[in-house]
C-alpha cells in the first residue's frame, strides 16, 4: 500500500485565488505558485531570489483545449519572471496565466542541481503528454555526482507529487490501461472492469476502462466517422481527437482509437464515441453484463454500507 504524505498549503494573502506556498512533511523544497495578475507581489518573495525551477503554464494560443507549459531555472527567478512578462515581440512570453517556482528551504539547491532538474523535468513533461511544451528537446545533464543525482531523484519524486494537488497535472504520468502490470506499481493502481459502448447504428463499438481515477477509451476501440450531434458541447474535442491522429480513419467506415485516450469524464467519452452529446454514466455499461457505470458505482457504495454501518 502506498504510504500517504502530508502537505502543507499556505494561502499567503488569505484568498484561494492569490498567491499559495506548498511544503511537504520531511521534504527541504519549497513551492510558491500564483496567477499572472499577482506577479508584482510574488517576485518581492523572497523565495523569487534564490536558485529554482520555474513553469509558466496557460492555455495553447493555437488550442485553448490544450494546456501549455515553459520550464525554466535560474539563480534569480524573480527576474527570469520579469523578463518573460515582457511582450512576445521583446522576448517575452505571452501565453502563461499562471507561474509555479520551486525552491529549496535550506538554500541548498545549485545552478547545476536546477540545470539537472530543468533537463528530467522537461524531459518528463513530453513523455507524460499532457500539455504543450514550449522548450525545444531536453538536452541530458550529466553535470552532478552520483549521489547529487540520487538527491534530486528525491527531489523530482516530491515535485511531481505537490503539483497535481495545486492543480498542475503535466507531469503526472498516465497510468493507461493497456500498459503492462509490473509487481511494483500492482498495488498502487485502481482498475474498473471494462465498459462497453456502442456506435449508434453503425455496429462498431469502443471498449473503457477507469484507472486511477482518469476514463480512458482502449486503444483499438471504434468511434462515429463525423459529428452528427447539435454543435457545442464535445464536438470540438472529437475534432480535436481527429485533428491530433488520435482518432483515424478505419475500413469499417468508424474512427479507430490509435492508442488508450484518458477522457475527463465518462460523458465526454461517450459523446466523441457516439458523434454526439450523451450520458455517460447510462452509455457505458460493464461489459457482458449490461450494467450502467451509474449502477456499477452504487454498487461500489452499497458494498461499503455495512463496515459503515459497524464502525
Amino acid at each position: 500500500m502506498t504510504q500517504g504524505r502530508s502537505i502543507r498549503l499556505f494561502l499567503v494573502d488569505g484568498t484561494p485565488n492569490g498567491l499559495l506556498t506548498a511544503e511537504i512533511m520531511n521534504w527541504t523544497g519549497h513551492v510558491l505558485t500564483g496567477p499572472r495578475s499577482k506577479l508584482a507581489e510574488l517576485v518581492q518573495r523572497p523565495e523569487c531570489g534564490r536558485t529554482g525551477v520555474y513553469f509558466l503554464v496557460g492555455p495553447d494560443p493555437d488550442d485553448s483545449l490544450r494546456t501549455r507549459v515553459y520550464i525554466g531555472e535560474s539563480d534569480d527567478v524573480a527576474q527570469r519572471l520579469k523578463t518573460h512578462n515582457r511582450p512576445e515581440d521583446a522576448g517575452g512570453k505571452d501565453f502563461w496565466e499562471r507561474v509555479c517556482l520551486v525552491t529549496s528551504k535550506d538554500q541548498n539547491l545549485t545552478k547545476a542541481h536546477v540545470k539537472y532538474l530543468e533537463s528530467k523535468l522537461i524531459g518528463i513533461a513530453a513523455s507524460a503528454g499532457r500539455c504543450v511544451l514550449s522548450n525545444g528537446t531536453a538536452h541530458e545533464y550529466a553535470g552532478l555526482p552520483e549521489s547529487d543525482r540520487a538527491d534530486m531523484a528525491f527531489f523530482l519524486e516530491q515535485i511531481r507529487t505537490v503539483l497535481p494537488v495545486l492543480g498542475f497535472e503535466f507531469l503526472r504520468e498516465l497510468s493507461k490501461p493497456s500498459a503492462p502490470v509490473t509487481g511494483d506499481n500492482l498495488p498502487t493502481i485502481e482498475r474498473s472492469p471494462l465498459f462497453r459502448r456502442e456506435v449508434p447504428k453503425e455496429g462498431g463499438y469502443a471498449l473503457a476502462q477507469e484507472i486511477d481515477g482518469e476514463f480512458f477509451v482502449l486503444k483499438d476501440s471504434r468511434a462515429r466517422s463525423k459529428w452528427g450531434g447539435a454543435p457545442g458541447g464535445y464536438e470540438a474535442l472529437f475534432k480535436q481527437l481527429v485533428a491530433d491522429g488520435v482518432l483515424v480513419p478505419d475500413p469499417s467506415g468508424l474512427l479507430r482509437f490509435v492508442d488508450d485516450y484518458a477522457f475527463k469524464s465518462p460523458s465526454a467519452a461517450a459523446a466523441v464515441v457516439a458523434g454526439r452529446s450523451s450520458n455517460g454514466r447510462t452509455a457505458w455499461l460493464v461489459d457482458g453484463t449490461g450494467q450502467t457505470y451509474a449502477a456499477w458505482q452504487d454498487q461500489q457504495l452499497s458494498a461499503l454500507q455495512p463496515a459503515l454501518e459497524d464502525a
